[in-house]
């Protein structure tokens, strides 16, 4: 698939290293080049590295430059390289790493680098926040009438007939991170994240964590495994839903799908290790109890879907169960 090309351009290594924070969260890319002026350097010589990296791209007549400051040197050089391209080439200044996620997950569809650029805009805006709130300027009361609003349950969730929708089901002890708030969110484009864990539920620093790490436009919540059970069997309030769930392991799973939440296919994300784990690959640690619980939940006819990010090839469970059995064997040997 045709990709939009991406130049992140800085002073110094900044071009690097938020190239190298992308790839952590998002995985890595195609088609992105840093670009960085050196202190020894002029701007003819940041000129010819731009103009190397555009033609090093797939296709260099659609190009997305991401600039750390306007009016500086990165800036004005690709400014007038800009002249021969304005059809199709874009610039966005003020670089940062939502951003750069949003366009990642923004040309993962069919769409040009000046529609990106329009659209990270806010994203990168509202990833600007402040710690104590009060300090943020007041924003401006809405003009929507309570008329326009839409109605909204006492729950927060937009009362509608039907069943959720289960977009993505993953388990993942690190439950809603970078990967998940970015990646994942836009690949399947839940309106409701769900974490569900006895633990988290009682725990209101982590809950407060979770809320606030959810992407612009989703909201997230935090329930017991019993409570989301309860949700599941809920016609009337949550039909239209779009919901995103996060296990931390595979027993809530289990929990969650014998009380009768309706899950067809688990994403296995990451499970941490821990004293008397094994690990057959690099994110996944098992114990005996949870290679017994992931045979159930086949048993149930649920299907594996083995991958940390939506651009990664998925890898066979069965294969990965066998491994992690044969090493808690030896492990007891």
């Amino acid at each position: 698939m045709k990709m939009v090309g991406i130049v992140i351009a800085s002073h110094g290594q900044f071009a690097e290293g938020i190239q190298q924070s992308g790839s952590m969260i998002f995985g890595e890319q195609q088609d992105v080049k840093a670009v960085t002026l050196k202190p020894s350097e002029g701007p003819d010589d940041f000129r010819a590295h731009v103009q190397e990296a555009v033609a090093s791209l797939s296709d260099p007549e659609d190009v997305l430059f991401l600039v750390d400051l306007w009016g500086g040197t990165p800036f004005n050089q690709i400014n007038n390289l800009l002249t021969d391209h304005k059809d199709k080439w874009a610039i966005v200044t003020g670089l940062n790493l939502p951003m750069l996620i949003e366009a990642y997950g923004a040309r993962m569809g069919e769409t040009t680098a000046q529609e990106i650029a329009s659209h990270i805009l806010e994203v990168a805006k509202d990833g600007v926040k402040v710690k104590p709130e009060e300090l943020a300027p007041k924003e401006p009361a809405s003009a929507t009438s309570p008329a326009q609003a839409q109605p909204v349950a006492t729950n927060g969730t937009v009362g509608k007939p039907g069943d959720m929708d289960y977009v993505l089901t993953r388990i993942d002890s690190r439950l809603l991170h970078g990967q998940v708030a970015t990646a994942w969110t836009k690949s399947v484009s839940p309106n409701r994240i769900i974490v569900v864990s006895d633990a988290v539920a009682k725990d209101d620093l982590r809950k407060n964590l979770i809320q606030q790490a959810a992407p612009i436009g989703v909201k997230a919540h935090v329930v017991p495994v019993d409570h989301m059970i309860e949700l599941a069997k809920d016609k009337e309030h949550f039909g239209g839903q779009r919901v995103l769930l996060l296990f931390e392991n595979p027993e809530d799973v289990l929990r969650a799908v014998e009380g009768g939440v309706p899950l067809k296919t688990i994403n296995v994300g990451s499970m941490a290790h821990s004293v008397g784990k094994v690990q057959p690959n690099k994110v996944l640690a098992f114990d005996q109890t949870d290679v017994d619980t992931f045979k159930k939940l086949k048993e149930k006819g649920l299907q594996f879907d083995v991958r940390k990010v939506p651009g990664d090839g998925g890898e066979n469970m069965d294969n990965i169960l066998k491994k992690a059995e044969s090493e808690l064997q030896a492990q007891k040997a």
